[in-house]
């Protein structure tokens, strides 16, 4: 597998495993992902990754978002890790977090952080094996399906930006 830049040509294959995801129930309060456009203005250039299998096509991806637009805010962003249902299990997701730290901390960002489902089990494993803490668990933040849901927000700290 390759970890490469997402380019725009990615598009098609970004949603899709968007969607796989979303149609989970447990990866996001959003229930579809929106149009290109609308996703590539939401997430950072530099800091948007895929996966890429043997045959070249994408399995995978990781972003992230500004978390705010004051000045004070600069390095805190909100990431989104997602692959591809059946490349689920081969250390994809923990390699785009790799990746998206490496390009984080060299952009001078210093906390990348995101809320969890605590059904998420999975997620919140692979995210505390790649170096990201539990903060703590905002209840009843949001409703989703009708049905309020808790989210576990997560963070990771680098111990390279200062």
């Amino acid at each position: 597998m390759l970890i490469r830049p997402m380019e725009a040509g990615d598009a098609g294959a970004v949603l899709r495993i968007y969607q796989a995801g979303l149609d989970t129930g447990h990866a996001s309060f959003e229930t579809t992902a929106p149009g290109w456009p609308a996703f590539d203005a939401a997430r950072r250039p530099g800091h948007r990754h895929v996966a890429v299998d043997d045959s070249g096509a994408v399995v995978g991806w990781v972003a992230v978002s500004s978390v705010s637009t004051r000045p004070v805010y600069a390095g805190v962003v909100e990431h989104s890790v997602y692959v591809d249902p059946g490349a689920r299990g081969r250390g994809l997701a923990r390699r785009l977090l790799d990746a998206l730290v490496a390009s984080t901390e060299a952009a001078g960002i210093w906390t990348i952080q995101s809320g969890i489902f605590p059904e998420n089990t999975i997620s919140l494993a692979l995210h505390r094996k790649a170096g990201f803490r539990v903060v703590g668990t905002r209840e009843r933040v949001g409703r989703h399906h009708g049905r309020w849901r808790d989210v576990v927000l997560i963070e990771r700290r680098s111990p390279e930006v200062s």
